[in-house]
């Protein structure tokens, strides 16, 4: 009789929760109000860098690829690419950020809309030979991910003035060489772009390396906003 009962309210619970619960669903399904996760879709427009009001494109450049190729920013221009600083020699972050690069490499690299600017921060040993055999280690499928060298000052001032993106050579660090494992969007016209944050002011930079609890999204995020850009 005892097992009769707790049927009996089962039922009961289970009909109260459909009569209350059901029809607040529906309303929330019919008027679009459910809410999804704020990391899977931005809350806002992609945004511009502006600096002193003008939003920021990207600094020219001209360098060789891996392909011993001439490579400048107007190749670009009509893509949605990255942009990376890095050295093939690194022992350290340059591993991560280029398996997280061939991640979106393989998302995109049927696009003729879409490409990617790997720059060394060691050019002296990092020639097109080096670069051709870098790039065939990650098995790159596409025609627009370039591997790009240069002298010296021109590749380190790209990186700190034209990017942003602190590179620079150390001794004392693994490698010789110390940088930020960053990742920077830039859209078909040439403007870095970014999500918000939630006072409104860009992010800017993606980070490559896809580890630990802050970061461990962004390359998900990273391939959500290259989409929204490729739809502009």
């Amino acid at each position: 009789m005892g097992k009769y009962y707790y049927f009996v309210w089962l039922f009961v619970l289970i009909l109260l929760f459909g009569i209350f619960s059901i029809p607040k669903i529906f309303d929330r399904i019919t008027s679009g109000s459910i809410v999804e996760d704020n990391r899977s879709v931005p809350a806002k427009p992609l945004s511009y860098l502006n600096i002193n009001n003008e939003p920021k494109k990207v600094p020219e450049f001209l360098m060789f690829n891996q392909d011993s190729l001439l490579i400048g920013n107007e190749d670009f221009l009509g893509k949605v690419y990255i942009v990376e600083f890095f050295f093939t020699s690194c022992p350290t972050i340059c591993p991560i950020m280029n398996k997280n690069m061939k991640i979106i490499d393989e998302f995109f690299y049927e696009r003729s809309d879409f490409g990617i600017a790997s720059f060394t921060i060691d050019p002296e040993y990092d020639s097109p030979y080096i670069l051709k055999k870098y790039s065939e280690s990650y098995n790159v499928k596409s025609q627009n991910w370039h591997f790009l060298t240069s002298d010296e000052k021109t590749v380190f001032d790209l990186a700190n003035y034209g990017f942003n993106i602190f590179a620079a050579i150390n001794p004392d660090v693994a490698g010789g060489f110390e940088h930020q494992g960053y990742f920077a969007l830039i859209d078909k016209k040439g403007y870095l772009r970014s999500r918000v944050d939630s006072f409104d002011n860009p992010i800017v930079y993606y980070s490559g390396i896809d580890e630990g609890e802050d970061n461990k999204n962004d390359i998900d995020i990273l391939i959500q906003d290259i989409k929204i850009l490729l739809k502009e």
